[in-house]
């Protein structure tokens, strides 16, 4: 199963791009993490709502055909360790590879949003996109662990 990971913004810390890498290069063989980044929208001299939906308009030209879509969204369903685990197989079994959107500094557009076939949230925390990526690529490492019986997950 590919997993694609579409996220706004091209220049984040050095410790977001390590400690992302990190997880992704775990994830081999049957489930795969791919990082495309979307280059911000320009937020001087224009409104934020046009840069976000500029951002939008990225994220959805570089969606793999055919993707269950999951929105990044503070408002989504919360999920266990387990119940991502499930949530992949689930995926897995429908034959669809799975695309994850995370918005950029004012969040995710609207059309990405309305497109989503499924609203994740990491936590009711607000969290910086530069963290959210790694915590939905150690997340997903996770799940696929526990899928694997792999002892990476102590529960």
């Amino acid at each position: 199963m590919r997993l694609t990971l579409i996220a706004a913004g091209t220049r984040l810390p050095g410790w977001v791009n390590e400690a992302y890498d990190d997880y992704a290069t775990r994830l081999s063989g049957e489930y795969k993490l791919e990082l495309k980044e979307i280059a911000l929208g320009q937020r001087s001299g224009g409104s934020t709502q046009q840069a976000t939906a500029k951002e939008g308009e990225r994220m959805l030209a570089a969606l793999p055909s055919g993707v269950y879509l999951v929105a990044l969204q503070v408002g989504g369903r919360t999920m266990s360790s387990e119940q991502l685990a499930q949530f992949l197989q689930a995926r897995a079994r429908d034959g669809r590879d799975v695309a994850l959107c995370i918005g950029g500094p004012d969040g995710l557009a609207p059309d990405v949003d309305a497109r989503a076939d499924f609203r994740w949230s990491l936590s009711a925390l607000t969290l910086p996109h530069g963290l959210a990526r790694v915590i939905v690529a150690e997340a997903l490492y996770r799940a696929v662990s526990i899928t694997k019986g792999h002892p990476y997950h102590r529960a």
